[in-house]
């Protein structure tokens, strides 16, 4: 889809930059910013990461520190 949108001066050129070092094109680094910059501002893909990582670490096997880190977590607002 085609759209348009006005950004900053210094953030086109930035964009631009990257572009040619990358050689994608510039829809290319605007597409992808945004798909990474929704993905960073969604709870469920937040989620849906941290499930996919803590499978891949499996289970910890140190039961001291598996209690340390779940104490950290519950203290912490997600």
């Amino acid at each position: 889809m085609k759209t348009a949108v006005s950004i900053p001066d210094d953030v086109f050129e930035q964009a631009q930059r990257l572009a040619r070092r990358t050689k994608r094109s510039r829809s290319r680094v605007f597409s992808d910013a945004l798909r990474e910059y929704l993905a960073r501002h969604s709870p469920e893909e937040v989620t849906d990461t941290m499930n996919r990582a803590c499978a891949e670490i499996g289970e910890l096997e140190d039961p001291f520190l598996s209690l340390a880190t779940r104490r950290i977590l519950e203290r912490n607002e997600w």
